[in-house]
């Protein structure tokens, strides 16, 4: 009698997990290496990946090469189109082959097409307010007994966030 299939034990990576459906929207877009998308940044670069997203990978009828369609805004496309021999280089290097012929730039707002996923210079988040000197000397009291001072300090920042929460009124509305 054979044993039945042995499950995978342990961990397995979430890329794994999700390359199926990864690779299907990909290939919904005309990209038939999925690399592109999930590695754009190693890809094409820090500064073109913060002003340009890959849209979609069309090919032609007859004949070999693919146009690359980027989404970029307005100001950041004279810039991109300077640097497009060197992107198509880059993107050719991933494909292995000399795959896409022409990449094309489409301009658009600051949030992308109707999905709104395509968000270009995302603002830095705010830095977070400084509690007053009274609800600083009551989480330094809250965190007096703990002998670490690492584990001291983080007691007390995390007790005066809690405090100034609780002074807060509530927003939501009934």
């Amino acid at each position: 009698m054979s044993q039945p299939p042995r499950r995978s034990r342990g961990f397995r990576q979430a890329s794994s997990l999700l390359a199926s459906q990864i690779r299907r929207a990909a290939e919904g877009r005309g990209f038939a290496v999925a690399r592109l998308l999930t590695h754009w940044p190693e890809i094409a670069g820090p500064d073109i990946a913060a002003k340009a997203r890959p849209v979609k990978v069309s090919h032609p009828r007859s004949g070999f090469g693919a146009t690359l369609t980027l989404l970029t805004t307005g100001p950041y496309a004279p810039l991109l189109e300077m640097q497009l021999p060197v992107l198509r280089e880059r993107v050719n290097a991933c494909y292995g082959y000399n795959a896409i012929a022409r990449i094309t730039v489409t301009q658009t707002a600051v949030s992308g097409f109707a999905e709104g996923q395509a968000v270009f210079d995302a603002p830095k988040p705010a830095a977070p307010a400084v509690p007053d000197a009274q609800i600083q000397q009551q989480a330094a009291r809250i965190a007096a007994d703990i002998d670490d001072p690492a584990l001291q300090a983080a007691i007390a920042r995390l007790a005066a966030l809690k405090l100034v929460r609780a002074a807060k009124p509530n927003r939501k509305a009934p």
